[in-house]
């Protein structure tokens, strides 16, 4: 008769070799599946905040604020018309994703003129921007960039912005 501590043992080791069995398997499958899900992959932001031919859209903070010292971008926050109130990279104009359908035209006219248009929203996963981003290559713009966490960069490098005076905004 066999001791509970063999049993246990024995178990155990049953128990690992059907697990690597199950995951040697698993990763097989995926290989050899055509739409098998990548095992290594880049999740940096170019990555993440790339167009629909993969060409990242990621703008950065230095550059994004030299154009909009130099009148050469115009920026667009992604965020909720309430966010923007609070406070906004001055001159942006406020186009909330979530309403960009149905606001499209208020703006439009404005992203008009050759020049770049940088999307931006608040947090490192923040993909309010990107989707906007997304939308206006959709409507025919070329020139479009997404600064990622852009007001949160914008405001702790002493950047300009402005809120809106509920009175006369």
């Amino acid at each position: 008769m066999k001791s509970r501590k063999t049993i246990r043992i024995k178990a155990v080791a049953q128990t690992g070799a059907i697990i690597v069995i199950a995951c040697l398997l698993a990763v097989c499958t995926n290989i050899l599946r055509d739409s098998g899900l990548p095992l290594v992959g880049d999740w940096s932001a170019d990555s993440r905040f790339a167009d629909n031919s993969g060409q990242s859209l990621v703008i950065g903070l230095t550059e994004a604020s030299r154009m909009h010292a130099e009148n050469k971008a115009v920026f667009v926050d992604a965020r909720p018309e309430s966010q923007y109130n609070q406070g906004h990279i001055k001159g942006a104009l406020c186009l909330p994703w979530q309403e960009a359908d149905r606001r499209f035209m208020e703006v439009a006219g404005r992203l008009e003129g050759g020049k770049t248009i940088i999307c931006y929203c608040d947090g490192e996963n923040c993909e309010l921007s990107h989707e906007l981003a997304l939308f206006l290559e959709d409507m025919g713009f070329e020139d479009v960039r997404v600064l990622v966490n852009g007001w949160t960069k914008w405001r702790r490098a002493g950047l300009p912005t402005q809120k809106e005076d509920r009175e006369n905004g």
